[in-house]
């Protein structure tokens, strides 16, 4: 099942999201995760595991398990590289041994001090406070990943954890459209108009924490996971299924992607085996009665600043 972008290629309505994803992990997760089915790898500079991610792909291509084409890969543009998009893009590609980018997206909606090329630093200044580079404008970021796609170095481009208002800007100011906005959004944080509206423009919507993080962001950012919800636990006792399953089961009925980030085995085929039933009507309501409003993914922890504030 996939999804057809503003751009007229297709991705995969699920991916396997990588961040938080150990190097040494990272080989056995995609060749079972390419076995399983999965078509769709989300990746990023600042996950710094690009290259054990291009050694694990190398070898599914050069072992026949899979070719190139078949596969949907996404990557990102790390805050710090704002004004070097073409070399940072260039430089992802040479870590994952790829000569093309399915998928490139601008990380996060700002541009921090430069700290070389790939290095997705973030640096802070004498208060720990995140260094806003406030010379370069979204703008123009935007402009130098619509040479990506003229270049013939990415067939679309997009955006991630941008809200209505930098949305509808791009929209204004871009030539190429953003084909994505990826972006948290789960049953405590649905945030229904933002999904809507980028639907409305034809900007496809992917759940980068289709889960409400889980383990990983309750660790991080003390959140509340929404699989502890009662009312979903109940739905999965009816449907028999996992509560993961009728999470991502509700995500795709909304027409988003879900990328679900996942370091067992175990767990790849459950959260990939979430087509072969539907949610009923009244259940789609239900759990959208659970919205709480609520973020899990924080990087105010790191940076010293509330970028959402």
């Amino acid at each position: 099942m996939a999804i057809t972008l503003n751009s007229g290629f297709k991705m995969p309505v699920i991916g396997l999201g990588v961040w938080r994803m150990d190097g040494k992990d990272i080989r056995n997760l995609l060749i079972n995760a390419i076995k399983i089915g999965y078509r769709h790898f989300d990746c990023a500079a600042d996950y710094q595991n690009e290259v054990e991610v291009g050694e694990a792909l190398a070898e599914a291509f050069q072992t026949g398990l899979i070719k190139r084409e078949e596969l949907f890969i996404t990557t990102k543009l790390w805050n710090s590289d704002h004004g070097h998009v073409i070399e940072a893009c260039k430089a992802s590609m040479k870590k994952l041994q790829l000569d093309y980018l399915d998928l490139f997206l601008v990380h996060f909606p700002v541009a921090t001090k430069h700290t070389g090329v790939g290095t997705t630093g973030s640096a802070l200044d004498e208060d720990g406070v995140l260094e806003i580079d406030t010379t370069i404008s979204l703008e123009t970021t935007w402009h130098s990943m619509e040479e990506l796609v003229s270049m013939g170095l990415v067939r679309s481009i997009g955006i991630s954890n941008y809200d209505i208002f930098l949305t509808r800007d791009c929209l204004a100011y871009s030539k190429v459209k953003p084909a994505v906005n990826q972006m948290e959004t789960h049953p405590y944080f649905q945030r229904e108009s933002l999904v809507k509206f980028c639907q409305k423009h034809g900007i496809c919507v992917t759940a980068h924490t289709p889960l409400g993080g889980s383990v990983s962001n309750t660790e991080w950012f003390g959140s509340v996971s929404c699989l502890d919800d009662p009312v979903l636990k109940g739905l999965a006792e009816k449907y028999k299924k996992t509560v993961a399953q009728i999470v991502l089961r509700w995500g795709i009925h909304r027409n988003v992607a879900v990328i679900p980030k996942t370091s067992k085995v175990e767990r790849l085929e459950e959260n990939f085996r979430v087509l072969d039933f539907e949610l009923a009507e009244e259940d789609m309501e239900l759990i959208g009665s659970l919205d709480r409003k609520c973020r899990t993914n924080q990087p105010a922890k790191f940076w010293g600043i509330d970028l959402y504030a």
